[in-house]
């Protein structure tokens, strides 16, 4: 966990630089493109039922990839955006996730800290991304900055899953869940100015499918993304 938050700050720190290195002076490109690199940095929610299923620590998610820019219009400010990216999200909650040693079926147990003392409870995923965007921007052949409204969908496939909960003297790592839903499926809207723009993604489809349940009752959980978004032309 200390590597992925050196990264995290590592990016931060270092992002300004390479986004001052682009504006430099450059001849003006009538054919221009809005290709772009880009990085994220989201604060995860979850949300849908049951409602006792609730968050708990922090949720975060990095994601960065590369979008083509496809112009639809003479102005070229109006675009289609295909991308590829990668994605990877933790989410701190209360909903247990185990095994039974016996028959290998999966256990799902919503956690009270007034019963159960836990130290831990989260899971994380890290997946492929292609991103496919809408795209309005008031961007010149002269300039590189420019407001921008992008909104789309996050088509992902979930390659890596790992729940993990930890009380004392107990840890427990799930990585094969057959109820996963491994095709995900998001939309997404990103607006902002220059270098510094806003993210958010809620995903259409639970990370569970129907055969999940707690309770008694079906486990339709969702995400709720919200962030800072970078992008490098």
């Amino acid at each position: 966990m200390s590597q992925k938050l050196s990264l995290f700050y590592l990016l931060v720190f270092f992002l300004p630089f390479f986004m001052s290195a682009q504006e430099g002076e450059s001849l003006p490109d009538s054919l221009y493109r809005e290709d772009q690199i880009y990085f994220g940095f989201t604060y995860n929610i979850l949300s849908g039922s049951p409602n006792a299923i609730t968050g708990s620590q922090f949720s975060g998610g990095f994601h960065t990839g590369f979008i083509r820019d496809f112009p639809l219009n003479e102005r070229r400010n109006v675009a289609l955006g295909i991308g590829l990216g990668w994605s990877i999200d933790t989410y701190g909650h209360n909903l247990f996730i185990g095994e039974r040693a016996d028959s290998e079926e999966t256990i799902f147990q919503i956690l009270n800290r007034n019963v159960i003392e836990f130290d831990k409870n989260r899971f994380s995923t890290q997946s492929v991304d292609v991103p496919i965007q809408f795209r309005w921007r008031t961007s010149t052949p002269e300039s590189y900055k420019f407001w921008r409204v992008y909104t789309g969908l996050r088509p992902s496939y979930v390659y890596y899953f790992r729940s993990k909960f930890v009380q004392p003297g107990n840890t427990v790592i799930q990585t094969d869940v057959p109820e996963l839903n491994r095709f995900r499926l998001g939309a997404t809207f990103n607006f902002g100015y220059n270098t510094f723009n806003f993210h958010f993604y809620y995903s259409l489809n639970s990370f569970f499918d129907d055969k999940a349940f707690v309770e008694g009752e079906n486990i339709d959980l969702k995400t709720f993304q919200v962030g800072l978004i970078f992008y490098l032309l």
